[in-house]
């Protein structure tokens, strides 16, 4: 192994799973690593297991854009540059939920979050020799959608509805900052499939039980899910937009990939931002 870290790897959602487990794999490579999560006593965990000077811990709620914008800075003040973005931070709320910022909570964490921190540390990739940002979703699958008329989900709300448009959402995230962001970081929207990974968190102890077992029988070991992202940060992909399902590439013309529905969402985001009061 390097005793000189080689690259500087930001991963929101990284105590957990195949957050955690990416993180550890870096670190493994001598790399700077830095893990964005809610949990201090997890935060604590994964440094003591680490044990590792080039890990460092930052506790936010990423479904605040207070939070997030903080890390932003933190990570601004810490870093002059950024060689890879993971985006993993994702919770699954039984019951609609709203953040500080009245935003429908699941939205708020799986989405938005991941586009302030591809949008935000922009700068900072750009700084990068040959930068990349892996945000892990469900590219590939087709079922759910941006609900235009509520996109809060006000009425209607579903955990499953919820976690589907928020997967909607970051696919539309990827095609638009690979086309608007003039970046030269590469952008990898990444299905990785069922993995056993953050099944343990789910907040019903039944559905959890039940995701267990699932689990054992079928998911696929996270060290296998995580190899690609890996690999990525190693060698990013030449496009500026990948998109990759279970091993597959998914071509552009998928149904979820259409630019204009990028616009239209990053045009509804950008529209929400300006609308905060400080």
């Amino acid at each position: 192994m390097p005793s000189q870290p080689r690259k500087t790897v930001i991963i929101s959602g990284g105590t957990d799973g195949m957050g955690r487990a990416t993180a550890l794999e870096r670190l493994s490579r001598g790399d700077h690593v830095t893990v964005i999560g809610s949990s201090d006593a997890k935060g604590r965990a994964l440094l003591d297991h680490a044990a590792n000077p080039n890990l460092r811990f930052l506790r936010a709620d990423l479904s605040s854009i207070a939070e997030t914008e903080r890390v932003i800075a933190r990570i601004g003040e810490e870093h002059e540059s950024v060689d890879a973005l993971a985006l993993f931070a994702n919770r699954v709320n039984p019951r609609r939920r709203e953040t500080e910022d009245g935003l429908e909570a699941t939205f708020a964490l799986y989405y938005l979050s991941r586009y302030l921190l591809s949008h935000g540390l922009r700068p900072l990739l750009d700084a990068g020799t040959d930068p990349v940002i892996v945000n892990v979703a469900g590219v590939g699958n087709t079922a759910g959608r941006i609900h235009w008329e509520d996109p809060q989900l006000t009425r209607g709300y579903g955990q499953v509805r919820a976690q589907l448009q928020a997967g909607r959402a970051n696919d539309l995230l990827g095609v638009w900052f690979a086309e608007q962001a003039a970046s030269k970081a590469s952008y990898v929207l990444y299905h990785p499939g069922f993995t056993r990974s953050g099944v343990d968190g789910h907040p019903h102890p039944v559905v959890r039980g039940a995701l267990g077992l699932l689990a054992k029988a079928f998911a696929r070991p996270v060290a296998d899910s995580v190899r690609p992202i890996v690999e990525w940060i190693d060698r990013p992909p030449a496009e500026p937009l990948s998109a990759i399902d279970r091993g597959t590439p998914v071509g552009r013309s998928l149904k979820t990939l259409d630019l204009g529905a990028a616009a239209r969402l990053a045009a509804y985001t950008e529209k929400l931002l300006s609308g905060r009061t400080t």
